[in-house]
């Protein structure tokens, strides 16, 4: 296998759950060097715990990725600052390029938590650790492994397939794209190690994955790639598990309630404190002059991104439960109603400002059930089983029952309902790109920039749209390989198009 770029970490952060630059400085004799970590069963688990650590950070930004840049949510435009136009607001508006800086931050984050994953599991394989103990952790890391190509190669397409570290840095110049079947080979290859390896129970520490985490994410995998039948029988073995739907859809999201039966797996956060490990997604997504009616605290203005669509607001039915939790048409400021919709599902009581507790749901049991029942239609029609799984999902939500449909439109329902159930959590870009074609997708967003363009969900201050703003092409049906890569490595090949 290829080794990694020169843009990865070249240690694993040692200490704690987040990374700090600073872990680099090696004549800090508080500080341990990787050669000589490594040398029992707690440190091992520090390690692990460095990498989840490392998912807040690529958490933060990926709705730009799964949902900005699809139909569910727009941004709250402002007319007095352009400063965001070439790099997140790229995305709403379809204009991305390879100089955009997030892009290059999204490759970046990915392959620096890879090269510390591969050197975890190379110590790990030389160790002589607790046998039970050294089981798991290979599994929590191959699972980890497994997510972070899954993500990549839904991203970029073919990617660098890299799962050991470099032993020159002269090989760093060698690299070349791996086709996308094959890192979804090393994906399905992880997930399946993991499952085997994992226990099936929770694990007794919090934020760690479990049998079924890994056995929802090879379920995933197998329904991007069409291969239904393995889909039915993997994601299958998740329901006896013991996982269930909450009776409550708010309840979900409360951090009062973190981790709870529904969850299977979600990144981990910490407001209230200190600490350094808190998330801030209300503050993100709250309109941009709303001040404290969203967040509680006017004292740290809010980003306006990731604002509802007047095409997502739509997509709920009457009598929707769901609705008022995911998102509210807009807030009172003074007393004056202002209808600037926003995400309501990460919106809590937290006591310091900008430090939310909030943790982000990456798969749930709905989302299982969901996957069921789109699998099963696509291998053998709309069987009672296919819809009783839907049917779930929708008894919570407080919907009735769906009626005798033919295999198309029951395909129509269960991907309509992906799109309400788990709205904002960062699944649509990948719904969308999974069961659509490079053109019929461009065909669809196309479509949907129009509507956009025609009534805007959020006021532009008279702006005009620029001529390029919400018009698609095939290319973009994956993201483009950022240019300093490029740059570094020739044999690099870019994502035609771009």
């Amino acid at each position: 296998m290829k080794k990694l770029t020169l843009f990865s970490l070249l240690f694993l952060c040692l200490a704690g759950v987040s990374c700090k630059e600073d872990y680099l400085v090696t004549t800090d004799p508080t500080r341990i060097g990787a050669d000589l970590f490594y040398q029992n069963q707690t440190q091992f688990e520090q390690a692990v715990n460095g990498v989840y650590g490392q998912l807040q950070t690529i958490t933060n930004t990926a709705y730009l990725f799964t949902e900005f840049n699809t139909d569910n949510t727009t941004l709250d435009f402002n007319p007095l600052d352009r400063g965001g136009a070439a790099g997140w607001e790229a995305f709403e508006f379809s204009t991305v390029n390879p100089g955009n800086g997030e892009i290059a931050n999204l490759w970046n984050q990915h392959y620096s938590t890879l090269y510390n994953i591969n050197y975890a599991l190379e110590k790990l394989a030389a160790s002589t650790i607790d046998a039970n103990a050294k089981k798991e952790i290979e599994g929590q890391l191959k699972f980890l492994r497994g997510y972070h190509y899954f993500n990549l190669a839904r991203y970029f397409g073919d990617v660098v397939l890299v799962t050991s570290t470099l032993k020159n840095p002269d090989q760093a110049f060698d690299l070349i794209r791996s086709p996308q079947a094959a890192v979804y080979t090393q994906v399905e290859n992880d997930l399946k190690e993991a499952a085997a390896l994992l226990p099936a129970s929770r694990t007794k520490k919090v934020g760690w994955a479990n049998k079924g985490a890994a056995l929802t994410l090879l379920g995933k995998l197998y329904l991007t790639k069409k291969q239904y039948a393995e889909a039915v029988s993997t994601l299958k073995q998740v329901v006896p598990l013991g996982y269930s739907l909450l009776p409550k859809y708010a309840d979900i999201f409360d951090p009062a309630k973190k981790n709870g039966p529904e969850s299977i797996f979600e990144v981990q956060y910490q407001g209230g404190n200190d600490l350094g490990e808190q998330s801030n997604f209300m503050y993100v997504f709250a309109p941009r002059l709303s001040q404290g009616a969203v967040t509680g605290f006017a004292n740290t203005p809010p980003g306006g991104r990731n604002i509802p669509t007047n095409d997502i607001m739509a997509a709920f039915e009457p009598g929707d439960l769901r609705k008022d939790v995911s998102f509210q048409p807009g807030y009172t400021l003074n007393g004056t109603f202002v209808a600037i919709p926003f995400i309501n599902k990460y919106r809590h009581p937290h006591t310091i400002t900008g430090r939310t507790d909030n943790n982000w749901p990456v798969l749930r049991y709905a989302d299982v059930l969901l996957m069921l029942a789109e699998a099963i239609n696509e291998q053998s029609g709309p069987t009672a089983e296919a819809a009783d799984f839907v049917n779930q999902v929708r008894k919570r939500a407080g919907l009735k029952e769906l009626g005798t449909l033919s295999k198309d439109a029951f395909r129509e329902a269960v991907l309509k309902e992906r799109r309400v159930e788990l709205a904002f959590e960062n699944h649509r870009w990948f719904d969308l790109q999974r069961t659509k074609t490079p053109a019929e997708l461009a065909a669809f967003l196309n479509a949907y920039g129009a509507k956009e363009k025609a009534n805007p969900t959020v006021g532009r201050g008279g702006i005009a749209f620029n001529a390029l703003d919400y018009v698609y092409s095939d290319f973009e049906y994956f993201l483009p390989i950022p240019a300093p890569q490029i740059l570094i490595n020739s044999k690099l090949t870019q994502n035609a198009g771009y």
